[in-house]
């Protein structure tokens, strides 16, 4: 029974040692595991991502700044900076343009002024007792009027040496004829140049073209190297000269063939006018 009692006492004191490890040792750990994750916890406000651009609002868009570049190799540039070869080129195509234009306005104002007359001569002219009477109703400048009186004085004033040698008929067709000849020349004044410009003003350009082209292989040869910047201002000014004279030449080929046609449709107008007048005055009605 001593025996025992001695080993019993030992037996209980190591067991009752043991149960105490096993039970402080998970507090432990808990209590390290715990330390360790604190600083952790502490260093995520630190390392948070850092916060997005702000997007702009729906339907506001953002300002953009745009930067204006002057053009070297404008048509600017080319009238500053160009030889007096360039200059005397636009210039000439500038008369050529204006002149195009001027004489487009015109003729449109003319013919129809024409036309306007021949409706007013169709509603009062006929209908008046005598052809001078029917004269006095139309306009001073009125080329239908024009007509009437050249008709008129044809036959009242047929006498003369070598004008009696011509009988009256003829005489008066003559003299409504010249009226009608005198009427559309004046229409045809100026289309002449129209048709100059349409056919000159493209070479005209075209010789601009050659002179920038030249000037180009100039600066290459002076410089010894084709850089752009030797080559970029006379091929510029070339291609200004060729577009110009594109420019000049289309509306003065398009201007001359609607004129053309205007003034065919107005003297279909006259002509008819000049042979019922003509009929009228070889009937006595004067």
């Amino acid at each position: 029974m001593s025996f025992l009692k001695l080993v019993r006492a030992p037996f209980l004191a190591a067991s009752i040692a043991l149960l105490g490890t096993v039970a402080l040792a998970p507090a432990g750990a808990f209590a390290q595991d715990t330390a360790a994750s604190a600083p952790a916890a502490d260093a995520a406000p630190a390392a948070a991502p850092a916060a997005e651009p702000a997007v702009p609002a729906a339907g506001i868009q953002p300002e953009v700044k745009k930067e204006e570049i002057d053009n070297p190799y404008g048509l600017k540039a080319l009238w500053e900076h160009g030889g007096w070869v360039d200059r005397i080129t636009l210039v000439i195509m500038l008369i050529m343009s204006m002149g195009s234009w001027y004489i487009i306005f015109t003729k449109v104002w003319e013919q129809h002024k024409l036309l306007k007359s021949a409706s007013a001569a169709s509603q009062s002219f006929w209908t008046a007792g005598s052809v001078k009477k029917g004269a006095e109703t139309l306009e001073e400048a009125s080329a239908f009027r024009y007509i009437a009186e050249q008709g008129l004085k044809a036959a009242d004033h047929h006498e003369g040496t070598l004008t009696e040698q011509i009988d009256r008929h003829t005489w008066v067709g003559m003299s409504v004829q010249r009226s009608v000849d005198n009427i559309n020349s004046r229409l045809q004044d100026g289309l002449a140049f129209l048709a100059t410009v349409g056919s000159t003003a493209p070479f005209v350009g075209l010789f601009g073209t050659v002179w920038g082209i030249y000037n180009a292989l100039t600066a290459i040869g002076v410089s010894g190297q084709a850089s752009i910047d030797k080559v970029a201002g006379p091929v510029g000014a070339a291609l200004i000269m060729t577009a110009v004279g594109l420019a000049v030449a289309v509306p003065a080929v398009m201007g001359y063939n609607w004129l053309i046609r205007r003034n065919k449709v107005a003297m279909e107008r006259v002509r008819a006018f000049s042979a019922d007048l003509h009929n009228v005055l070889l009937a006595g009605k004067r």
